[in-house]
C-alpha cells in the first residue's frame, strides 16, 4: 500500500531548509525510463521515494505525467510497491486526475474540454485516415490502429523507421490547424496541440497558485519534451539514459542533464536541485 515518506530524511542527508526555503513546490516525472525501470530492483529506488516523500511531507505536490492510460499505470505502481502516492495523474499525456479518498478522480473541467477539442480534431482527421494508412504501409512494417485516445496510432518496426513516419506525420500535421503528433520511442499518436504533458502541468501549477519557478520536471523521451521547458518548470532535468533530443533541450533551457539513469537520475536531479536551492537561502 503506498503512502506518504517519513519526513525528515532528506535533512539527515545535508538538505536542511525550512518550508519557505524548500525550491521545489510540484514535482512532475515522467513514469516509464525515467523514475521507473522494470529491470531493475527496485524498480522505482529508495533514494527517490525518501526524496519525494520528504517533499510531499514538506508540502510539495507530485504529479506522476506519463503516456499510459489510468489502469496500467496503477498496475505498474502496485508491481513497484512504492511507499509514496502521487498527489496527482497526468495520463495519456493529456487528462488530468486527482487523488482523492484512496481513488484518482478526473478532473472534470480539464478533462471534458479535452475531450471535446480532441472529438472536434479528430472528426476533421477522419477523412485523411485511409490516405495516412496507405502511405505509411506501403513503405513501412508498422503495426496501426485506433484506440480512445486517437484515431491514428502506430507502432514501427525499428526507431529508424518510426523516424521517418514521425517526419512524415509532423508533415500532415502542419496542414490541419491544432494537430500534433506524440511520440515515444517506437509508438506515435495523434493529438489536440494545447493538451499535452506541459499544458497539463501548467494547469496544476496554476491551481496550486505557483510559479514556474518553484515547478520540477525530469523526462527522458520526446513525448517529455513539452513539460522540459522554462515556460512551464523552472526546475528541468533529463536522467543519463535520455534521447538526445531530450537532453539537448534540457540543456538549451539551462537545466540540468543527470550523471545517473532512470530513478537514480531523478534523485540526483533533485538533490541538485535543492543544493542549489539552500545555496541561494
Amino acid at each position: 500500500m503506498m503512502g506518504k515518506g517519513k519526513s525528515g530524511d532528506a535533512s539527515r542527508a545535508g538538505f536542511e531548509m525550512n518550508e519557505a526555503g524548500w525550491p521545489i513546490k510540484l514535482i512532475s516525472t515522467d513514469f516509464d525510463g525515467t523514475m521507473f525501470a522494470e529491470f531493475e530492483n527496485p524498480p522505482v529506488p529508495r533514494e527517490l521515494q525518501v526524496l519525494i516523500g520528504d517533499l510531499q511531507a514538506r508540502g510539495a505536490k507530485w504529479v506522476i505525467n506519463t503516456g499510459r492510460d489510468l489502469s496500467s499505470l496503477l498496475e505498474a505502481l502496485g508491481r513497484s510497491a512504492i511507499d509514496i502516492q502521487p498527489d496527482y495523474l497526468v495520463l495519456v499525456e493529456r487528462e488530468i486526475h486527482l487523488h482523492r479518498h484512496s481513488n484518482y478522480v478526473p478532473h472534470e473541467r480539464w478533462n471534458s474540454a479535452c475531450e471535446r477539442a480532441h472529438a472536434t480534431l479528430f472528426k476533421r482527421v477522419r477523412q485523411d485516415l485511409p490516405e495516412l494508412v496507405d502511405r505509411i504501409n506501403s513503405r513501412f512494417h508498422a503495426v496501426i490502429y485506433e484506440d480512445a485516445y486517437s484515431p491514428l496510432c502506430v507502432i514501427a518496426g525499428s526507431n529508424g523507421d518510426m523516424d521517418q513516419i514521425h517526419n512524415f506525420l509532423q508533415g500532415y500535421c502542419r496542414t490541419v490547424p491544432r494537430l500534433a503528433v506524440v511520440r515515444n520511442d517506437v509508438y506515435a499518436r495523434f493529438c489536440h496541440v494545447d493538451y499535452n504533458k506541459g499544458t497539463a502541468l501548467a494547469e496544476l501549477a496554476r491551481e496550486l497558485n505557483l510559479a514556474p519557478a518553484s515547478v520540477f520536471a525530469i523526462g527522458d523521451h520526446l513525448n517529455d519534451i513539452p513539460m522540459l521547458s522554462p515556460q512551464y518548470a523552472g526546475l528541468i532535468a533529463a536522467p543519463e539514459n535520455a534521447v538526445a533530443a531530450v537532453k539537448a533541450a534540457v540543456l538549451a533551457a539551462g537545466g540540468y542533464v543527470s550523471t545517473r539513469a532512470h530513478g537514480r537520475g531523478v534523485a540526483e536531479a533533485i538533490k541538485y536541485y535543492l543544493e542549489r536551492g539552500r545555496g541561494r537561502g
